[in-house]
């Protein structure tokens, strides 16, 4: 860690720096407009518990809460992103098509989500302006609605600068930002719930210690399984070992291919019907929502283990496809031994990318129940079992923004000692 700050440092890595301060200002331009509120007078006052809209407050830094312009978020493109990969399975063949084509299909995919995201923004938009404001006339809901639809085009905007201009990953890292905003709120909110607003004091302190403990077994817990990795021996036709040096080639697969996303894409989906019953406005949806598809339920907890247990199984194919890989391998001449090139090659790695897969999904999801048995035994809020699952989301984006600066500084220090041969 000191090293690589160390290596940002230097002089000769000044357009990285400029890069991070891109990115710095740039999350900071989001985490103010989380605190602009939207231009009209008549909103309904917000409770503290916002509930099953926690996990949407949070990720979007508490722009909900402040029935911020930016109150959306990102969100929208994440449900986008969703429906967009699920047709690519076969579902419809133009999906399909666009995303064996190379870059230029992936470009094309990118550009469709985004209208969608846009659509969807529209939609969720209304529904809350309807929420937020009561009885108002169609026109300032329609008002509302554009001006949220347009928060979320800046957003997506904002994380594009972040990719292109700063150091990458910039949707993830307007999430992480968001997270990282309301937390300090969170650990207020856990110390008067768990210690100040206790009968019993040493019970109340016994609590909060365990809160924070779960919060660094989170932490470990994240860094061990994004850093674990299966390696598969590897042989090419036209090397030798010896004048490798005696080193054994390997494929690494990632215990956790799919890192947090599998979290990310599970609680967005989880927070459609949390939508709808804000639009809706009707008791009894909203209760059924409450005690059904809350992941603080059993019935939503269910839901939620198997949401990212799909989603970690299908992300990780859909990142890494084993006959992609077989077709690489056979093109440089390498192969597994005791493995025939092709098929067979496909196959070995398709059966122990799935193995790998249900072992790195398992423990995520570990990691993701954590903070909601914490929240059950301590008697917290809601806001105590989204600060975990921020947790998760902020490690799991953080180690790969630190992987990418650390590639980054690699790759021109290779380039630097091939430029004085």
């Amino acid at each position: 860690m000191f090293a690589l700050l160390k290596q940002i440092k230097s002089p000769t890595n000044k357009d990285l720096r400029k890069r991070i301060y891109f990115t710095l200002g740039a999350l900071l331009i989001f985490i103010v407009g989380t605190n602009i509120r939207v231009p009209v007078s008549q909103t309904k006052n917000l409770t503290d518990n916002l509930g099953f809209l926690e996990l949407l407050n949070a990720m979007g830094g508490g722009a909900l809460k402040n029935f911020s312009i930016l109150a959306l978020g990102v969100s929208p493109y994440i449900t986008a992103s969703i429906v967009i990969q699920l047709l690519q399975m076969d579902i419809v063949p133009y999906f399909t098509e666009l995303s064996k084509e190379g870059p230029v299909g992936r470009r094309k995919l990118n550009q469709i989500t985004r209208y969608v995201g846009i659509a969807f923004a529209f939609l969720q938009g209304y529904a809350f302006s309807y929420a937020f404001m009561g009885n108002a006339s169609s026109l300032d809901y329609l008002y509302v609605a554009v001006v949220l639809t347009a928060g979320t085009a800046f957003s997506l905007w904002l994380g594009d600068q972040i990719t292109q201009k700063g150091v990458g990953n910039g949707i993830s890292l307007m999430i992480m930002a968001g997270i990282i905003a309301t937390l300090p709120n969170t650990f207020i909110t856990a110390f008067n719930e768990l210690i100040l607003n206790s009968s019993v004091l040493y019970l109340g302190i016994l609590k909060f210690v365990g809160f924070v403990l779960a919060y660094f077994l989170i932490i470990i817990g994240v860094i061990y399984v994004s850093e674990a990795e299966r390696r598969i021996p590897l042989q090419y036709a036209n090397r030798t070992t010896g004048s490798y040096g005696s080193e054994q080639s390997f494929l690494p697969i990632k215990l956790n291919t799919a890192s947090v996303m599998p979290v990310i894409f599970a609680s967005s989906l989880l927070a459609i019907p949390s939508t709808i019953a804000a639009f809706v406005n009707n008791e009894n949806f909203k209760s059924f929502v409450e005690n059904y598809l809350s992941y603080n339920k059993p019935v939503g907890l269910i839901i939620y283990i198997v949401l990212i247990f799909l989603f970690g199984y299908f992300y990780t194919f859909l990142q890494l496809k084993p006959s992609d890989v077989a077709d690489n391998l056979k093109k440089n001449g390498g192969y597994i031994p005791g493995v025939r090139p092709g098929d067979d090659t496909s196959k070995h790695i398709k059966f122990v990318l799935s193995r790998i897969t249900v072992t790195g999904t398992i423990l995520l999801i570990i990691l993701a129940i954590i903070p909601i048995i914490v929240q059950n035994l301590t008697g917290l809020s809601s806001a105590g079992a989204i600060g975990g699952t921020g947790i998760l989301i902020v490690v799991g984006v953080a180690l790969e923004t630190y992987k990418q600066l650390e590639g980054s500084l690699a790759t021109r220090t290779y380039k630097k000692s091939r430029g004085r041969r």
